[in-house]
Formats: structure tokens, C-alpha cells, sequence
């Protein structure tokens, strides 16, 4: 950690020597004084779900909404007229849960993920893709990401010994797709201060070798609170891979139409970066940055630090995350009832919180009484009903009617858990992909078919009047918001199975997932995610209209647009 902390001194101090002449060379195109588009399907996600065809934006607020004819007679001479064509205008993009700015990782990581998404098919291509990484950084830690071990041929993870192909003289350290394993090398394993003696630690489990002399030698693997004492070491970036990981994560979210990212769980040295690249206009988007409660949470509870302390420019912190369980594709999420195909063989198996439950409790309090919006992730049914729990424990000692507790991913939320969210005002953000990107082998591996039919339940969620948002959990899976509305429509898998077609929700619903409802859930809802007059002018031109488009993942972001700024145009 000394290491970050120095890094991140000495980003500030270069960045203050030069942060004038950096901000006005950068400074993000200026918002025409008014701005009009006409000639379009406004689709504004206001409460009445109400359609227009044009929008008047001043001084890059909304300042009124309806026909094409009626707002340009209230026009000056000087307005800039956007005729959109009949293309499709909605609200900009709202990330209610990524790890902005993970998908620039590629400056520093070499992309390890399977088919859909990636080219890797077995670990033979897997480390050679490490080792033509490695050839092009000369030193430091060799740093891959987005392995999936259920789709290599192998069918199973790498190894320390695998990795030892790598290097024998450099730490190589790969990130699991789900993002809560790694696999480290020996150099790497020296580093971390790992061997045979190494106690798991709480909610976290050190792979051992049952083939090994005593059956203790770790193989490298290492699950959840273990594997993320490698993260201050692959995280530990020099001060151009930071602004270089940033800056390529902003143009890719804004290609997609995203104008408000989510920071969900990145360390606190990753949110002090994003904070001064921000004041340098090195990106546009809002931030919505959840700090760690492991990180930063005891100083929050004892008073030493805000919540605020964390906001910086156009980067704001309206919740702490708590991490409760880790990843059902990793085997990790904590479950009531055992997993499909058993784990190792063990057909009790069922994974574990990665916080004790009487310390979840605990901190969920802590945080109620100091009036500060908690975010859990929770994946597993168990994990959730642990959350619910605690919420409604600490709703109990510390009532608040301000309070909107989430939960993060509620992946196998069970229909009464739905009903638990509406009677406790807990809502819940869906990682609705995961239908396409895993549905397949949730039905066959993790879950089995009836388990899987009921993921990411949005339908129940809808009828049970549960407030909800969809996100991409990105650089998990690709920032394509698109995407995310597809999911819920139509939830087929990769080979096209539909995985679970009553838990399919309509188009609108799922857009309001990534709009005005994602928006509410980040407490941004009086600003952005609609299109009503008073709100900031964050929009997006569509080159077809999302709710009568044959397909939805073939719609183009044509422009993006913040603040009433222009900030991306489709080449």
C-alpha cells in the first residue's frame, strides 16, 4: 500500500505543477447557449413515461420538452439546431454499478477472456498471451485479467505452476472473470507472503494442492478476502498507465452513451486519481464512486473521515459497499441450497459470506447510525437473506426515512426476498447480462435449470412494485448499456436459449433500468436520468428507437451529449 500512497503523492504533486495549463488545454467542448432538437422520438423517462419529438436545452439545461414547431418558435437567432432525423433521443446512460475505470486495464493487463468476449480457448493460449505481454513490459508484475475456467478446455483454473511458464523471475498474477479470484505465480506467492503455514483468512480461501507432501502447498488459486491482497500490487500504477487506464474508459463509455459511471468498490488511491483527473477534465462523465467499507469503513463509523471526503469535481459518493459473498460463476456465492454440480465433489457444498453475518450486522448498524446509504453486494440467495436481515435489523435500531439500501447483483433473489424488498424499501441493482454471458452454464453447472430460470428475477421485481436497475458490472462484462436492455427483454443465453422466459420484463422497464432508475438508486435522479425541464442536459441520439427496434443490440450511439456539450459523435 506504501507504494500506491507514494504514486498517488506524486500524481498530485505533477498534476498541481501543471494543472492549470493541463485543464484549459483539455478543458471538454463548451455547451452552445442554446441548443435545440427537433424532429425526433424523445423518449424522456419522466413519471408518465411521456414521448416527444424535441428537446430545448440553454446553457446546458433542459428547458422545455415538446413538438418540433412549438419550441423552435421560442428559439434565438443564435441557437444551434440539432435535426435529428426521426432518429431517437433518450436520457444519457447511467452506470448503476461498474468499476469505472476497470475497462482501461488493458494499458497495464493483457485480456484473458473466452468467447464472447475474448479469443482464449485453453491455458496453452492463455500463457502465451501472458508471455507476448510480458515481452512488452520489460519489469514489474505481469498482470492478466478475465480468465473463465469453465469455458477452457481444461475446465479448470491455472496454476501457480502454470504461471511459473510465465516467469520464474517476475510475479505474474491473473483476475478471474467474476473479479473475486486470482491466480499468482511462486515469485508472486513469495510476495504476498504465502506458503504452507499461511492461515485462510476470513472469508477468503488460499487453494491448496491435495497432491502435494502434505496436502498444504497453495496452488496458486486464491478465492475472495485472499485474492485481494494482490490487488495493491496490480493496482499499483504509475502515474501515465493511470491517466492512460482513465482516459480509454472514458471515450469507451461515452462511444456506448454512458454520461454517468459507477466506481463500485475501487480502492480509495483509484477514487483520489479519478478525483484529480476529473478537476483536469481528463473525462466528462459524472462518477458515482462506492467506497470499500474495508477500506475506509471503521474511519467512517468513528467520525475520523466523510463520506463526502470522497467527492471531488464530477466525481460523487453516495453509498458504502459492503462485499457479503463473492461470485456464483466462481463458485464463491453463498447459496441456501448446494450448488448443481457439486464443488470438488462435495454435494453439500455451498459457498460462504465473505462477511460473518454477525459482523455484517454490525457494520450495516454502524453505517444506519451515522446516516450513511449502504450498497451490499450480495449474489447467493443465503448472502441475500443475510443483507435483508441486517437492513432490517438496523432499520430497527436507527429508523430512517431517507434510507435506501442496496442490493447489489441479487443474482438468486427468491420470490420471497422480492417480497422482503418491497415491505423494507430495499432495492435491488441486477446484473441482467449474466443470462447471456453465463445463462447457459448457471442451467447446466452452477445453478441447474429451475435455480437458473429465476436469476436476475426483474419480472417479480416489476410486479412487486421493487424500484430496480440493471448494470454491467464492467470490465466484468463490456460497458454496452444496449446490452443490458436486450437481457431483460429477451434473456437468451450465448447459444440462444431463452433462460427463463417469465422473468422477461417489457422494453420500457428495462430502459428506465438504465436511465431514471439507475439515476434514483445513485441519488442523481433531481439531475440527470430524465428529460424534463431543470434537469442537465445528458442525452444520447439513437439511431433507432429502442422500444420498436427488430433488434436492440443493433442500435448505434450516433452522439452523447453532456451537459448540454457534445462530447462523442459517431464517426
Amino acid at each position: 500500500m506504501l507504494n500506491i500512497r507514494i504514486t498517488i503523492l506524486i500524481l498530485i504533486a505533477f498534476m498541481s505543477g501543471i494543472g492549470v495549463l493541463v485543464a484549459i488545454l483539455t478543458r471538454p467542448p463548451a455547451a452552445p447557449q442554446q441548443a435545440i432538437y427537433v424532429n425526433g422520438v424523445v423518449i424522456t423517462m419522466d413519471a408518465v413515461n411521456t414521448v416527444a419529438e424535441a428537446v430545448l436545452v440553454r446553457e446546458g439545461q433542459i428547458e422545455a420538452v415538446g413538438t418540433s414547431d412549438a419550441l423552435l418558435a421560442r428559439i434565438d437567432d443564435e441557437a444551434v439546431v440539432v435535426d435529428l432525423r426521426g432518429r431517437t433521443l433518450i436520457p444519457g446512460f447511467v452506470d448503476a454499478h461498474g468499476h469505472f475505470p476497470g475497462s482501461g486495464q488493458t494499458v497495464f493487463s493483457v485480456d484473458l477472456n473466452s468467447p464472447p468476449i475474448g479469443s482464449v480457448t485453453d491455458i496453452g493460449e492463455l500463457i502465451e498471451e501472458l508471455i507476448n505481454f510480458a515481452g512488452q513490459r520489460s519489469d514489474g508484475w505481469v498482470v492478466g485479467h478475465g480468465y473463465d475456467d469453465t469455458l477452457l478446455a481444461e475446465k479448470r483454473h491455472p496454476t501457480r505452476d502454470d504461471l511459473d511458464r510465465v516467469s520464474m523471475d517476475r510475479p505474474v498474477a491473473i483476475v478471474h472473470v467474476s473479479g473475486h479470484l486470482a491466480v499468482v505465480n511462486t515469485v508472486a506467492l513469495g510476495i504476498l507472503g504465502i506458503d504452507e503455514s499461511t492461515p485462510d483468512p476470513s472469508g477468503g480461501v488460499i487453494v491448496r494442492d491435495p497432491q502435494s507432501a502434505d496436502g498444504r502447498r497453495p496452488n496458486g488459486v486464491l478465492e475472495e478476502t485472499a485474492a485481494r491482497s494482490v490487488w495493491q500490487y496490480t493496482l499499483d500504477l504509475g502515474v501515465m498507465d493511470g491517466v492512460r487506464m482513465t482516459t480509454q474508459a472514458a471515450a469507451e463509455y461515452l462511444s456506448v452513451g454512458v454520461t454517468t459511471a459507477s466506481a463500485g468498490g475501487m480502492p480509495i488511491t483509484v477514487a483520489k486519481l479519478l478525483g484529480v483527473l476529473s478537476r483536469l477534465n481528463q473525462f466528462p462523465q459524472r462518477v458515482a464512486l462506492f467506497p470499500l467499507f474495508e477500506e475506509v469503513g471503521e474511519d467512517l463509523l468513528s467520525g475520523e473521515i466523510v463520506l463526502d471526503d470522497f467527492a471531488d469535481a464530477r466525481v460523487s459518493a453516495p453509498r458504502v459497499k459492503i462485499i457479503a459473498d463473492g461470485s456464483i460463476q466462481g463458485y464463491t456465492g453463498y447459496l441456501s441450497e448446494p450448488y448443481y454440480v457439486p464443488f470438488k465433489g462435495d454435494a453439500s457444498y455451498r459457498g460462504y459470506p465473505s462477511v460473518q453475518r454477525d459482523e455484517l450486522f454490525r457494520q450495516v448498524a454502524g453505517l444506519f447510525a451515522n446516516r450513511i446509504q449502504v450498497a451490499i453486494h450480495c449474489n447467493g440467495d443465503a448472502s441475500i437473506d443475510d443483507g435483508l436481515d441486517a437492513i432490517e435489523a438496523a432499520m430497527n435500531l436507527h429508523p430512517w426515512a431517507e434510507a435506501r439500501p442496496l442490493i447489489i447483483h441479487a443474482q438468486m433473489t427468491r420470490l420471497d426476498q422480492i417480497e422482503r424488498m418491497a415491505a423494507l424499501g430495499v432495492t435491488p441493482s441486477f446484473f441482467s447480462a449474466h443470462t447471456y454471458y453465463w445463462g447457459d452454464r448457471h442451467a447446466a453447472i452452477f445453478m441447474g435449470p429451475e435455480r437458473a430460470a429465476n436469476m436476475s428475477p426483474a419480472r417479480w421485481a416489476l410486479e412487486a412494485g421493487v424500484r430496480f436497475s440493471s448494470h454491467l458490472d464492467t470490465p466484468v462484462t463490456p460497458m454496452l448499456p444496449l446490452q443490458a436492455v436486450w437481457s431483460q427483454v429477451n434473456r437468451e443465453s450465448t447459444a440462444g436459449v431463452v433462460i427463463g422466459p417469465n422473468q422477461r420484463i417489457d422494453r420500457l422497464s428495462a430502459l428506465r433500468a438504465v436511465t431514471i432508475d439507475a439515476a434514483w438508486q445513485v441519488f442523481m435522479d433531481d439531475e440527470i436520468g430524465s428529460i424534463e425541464p431543470g434537469k442537465r442536459a445528458d442525452l444520447v441520439v439513437l439511431s433507432d428507437n429502442p422500444l420498436s427496434a427488430e433488434n436492440i443490440r443493433s442500435i448505434k450511439v450516433d452522439r452523447t451529449i453532456i451537459d448540454g456539450a457534445t462530447v462523442y459523435i459517431r464517426p
